[in-house]
């Protein structure tokens, strides 16, 4: 049996740092892990941020509230559940991806968790376990499932390198030119192709 292990944020839905960044004009929220690789340093960068500003969780919640899957994104969701079992290996957290997870039809979801106090101040974040995307790939592989993995990030290429073929999508060059083993592409059609080309079984688009 085959996987499809997808990321959320830059493959099927906006990244939700930048459309809160544009939302509140702070142009440090931007930064994602295709800009800081570690991914520590960059949740760090963000919480500082929010308690800089005094902005709590439902500030972020009321941005994500008008995000929309990427153009494709649930028609492409859908035509891989016909094929494989599909789940959302992510680094985003469960506080904020109700309102997509609903647009994509609720795929399976592993990602981590926000600590916020009464007042919706976020106080911290709990990872899932370390290196969580790789770590659920070689749990797959322990229950004897084949893994294509799909990501466009720096925290993306562990588990990438784990499956058993990695595609970088929607990646910015500089992932693409740090990672040339793995096969880039840009538009949902030729996702399509990459896993069909990738998967041990004969399949049609």
């Amino acid at each position: 049996m085959e996987l499809a292990c997808l990321d959320l944020e830059g493959v099927l839905v906006p990244e939700i740092w930048i459309a809160f960044a544009e939302r509140t004009g702070i142009e440090a929220l931007r930064a994602t892990t295709r800009d800081i690789p570690d991914y520590d340093v960059l949740m760090k960068q963000r919480l500082g941020l929010l308690q800089q500003h005094n902005l709590r969780i439902d500030d972020i919640q009321q941005v994500i509230a008008g995000l929309a899957p990427l153009p494709g994104a649930a028609e492409f969701v859908d035509w891989l559940r016909e094929r494989f079992q599909v789940i959302i290996l992510s680094d985003t957290f469960y506080e904020f991806s109700q309102p997509l997870m609903r647009q994509l039809g609720w795929p399976t979801l592993f990602c981590h968790r926000l600590i916020t106090d009464q007042q919706g101040t976020v106080l911290d974040y709990k990872l899932r376990q370390k290196d969580p995307k790789r770590a659920a790939v070689k749990a797959f592989h322990d229950l004897n499932y084949r893994v294509i993995a799909a990501g466009d990030s720096y925290n993306d290429t562990s588990m990438l390198s784990e499956a058993e073929a990695g595609i970088l999508f929607h990646a910015p060059q500089n992932v693409i030119d740090e990672f040339p083993q793995f096969k880039a592409v840009q538009e949902f059609t030729d996702l399509k192709k990459a896993f069909i080309e990738a998967s041990d079984r004969k399949l049609e688009i």
